[in-house]
C-alpha cells in the first residue's frame, strides 16, 4: 500500500512532500515485514523512500555532523571524531569508493552481534530504500573490518560481493538500540531536507 501511494504522488509531481507525510505515519501504520534470518537473528524491515541518500540519513541517525559524499567522511572525520577498526553502537561504517559504489557508502551500526558481525540501519543500499537492522560481516584477513559482505534485502540473503571499507567513525554521544530505533523514521524525514547544512536532529527529536 505504501508503494502504491508513493507511485501516485510521483506521477503528480509532489513526491517529496508526499514521502514526508507518509513517513510521518509509518510509526502507526507499520512498514514492510522483516525478511530473512541468520543464526536466530531476524533482519529488520525495509521501506521504500524515493530520493533518500545514505549520507544525509547516516548523519541524522548517528548525530555525526559530516557532509559531502560518503567516501570523504573518513578523511573529514580526522581530528573531529574518533575513528576505530571495531564497531560501536551508533557508529558509522564508511565504505570506500568503488565501481559498485561510485560515491562510497555509509551505514549506522544498530546492533553488535559479535566481533565480526553487526546489524546496520542504512539508506539507499537498495536504491530509494530504507533498511533497518541488516547484517554486515567482517571478512577481512586481519579481522579489522576493512572488507565486508552486506545483507541484500531483495534476495533475503548475505551478498556475495566483498566491499572495501575504512572503518568506523564513532559518535560523541553513545547510542542504545532503543534510541536508534526511535530515531530511524525522524532521520529518514530529515534526510530528505537537503537545503543548507542543518545539524543532525533525529536523535534529539524524541519521537
Amino acid at each position: 500500500m505504501f508503494d502504491i501511494l508513493l507511485q501516485a504522488l510521483v506521477r503528480r509531481g509532489i513526491w517529496r512532500l508526499g514521502v514526508l507525510v507518509l513517513l510521518a505515519g509509518l510509526s502507526a501504520c507499520g512498514s514492510a515485514p522483516p525478511r530473512g534470518r541468520v543464526g536466530g537473528v531476524e533482519m529488520g524491515a525495509s521501506t521504500r523512500v524515493p530520493g533518500i541518500s545514505c549520507a544525509p540519513f547516516a548523519r541524522e541517525l548517528s548525530g555525526i555532523a559530516l557532509y559531502g559524499d560518503a567516501d570523504v567522511w573518513w578523511r573529514e572525520a580526522d581530528g573531529r571524531y574518533s575513528r576505530a577498526s571495531r564497531p560501536e553502537l551508533g557508529g558509522v561504517l564508511v565504505f570506500q569508493r568503488s565501481g559498485r559504489l561510485p560515491s562510497g557508502h555509509v551505514s549506522v551500526v544498530s546492533r553488535i552481534l559479535g566481533p565480526r558481525q553487526v546489524l546496520v540501519t542504512q539508506a539507499n543500499w537498495v536504491r530509494g530504500q530504507l533498511d533497518r537492522d541488516q547484517l554486515v560481516v567482517d571478512v577481512s584477513g586481519r579481522n579489522d573490518w576493512t572488507e565486508v559482505r552486506v545483507w541484500y534485502p531483495p534476495v533475503g540473503q548475505l551478498g556475495t560481493h566483498e566491499y572495501a571499507t575504512y572503518g568506523f567513525i564513532l559518535p560523541r554521544r553513545p547510542a542504545t538500540p532503543e534510541e536508534l530505533a526511535r530515531a530511524t523514521l525522524p532521520a529518514a524525514r530529515y534526510a530528505l531536507d537537503t537545503s543548507g547544512r542543518p545539524p543532525p536532529r533525529a536523535r534529539g527529536s524524541g519521537r
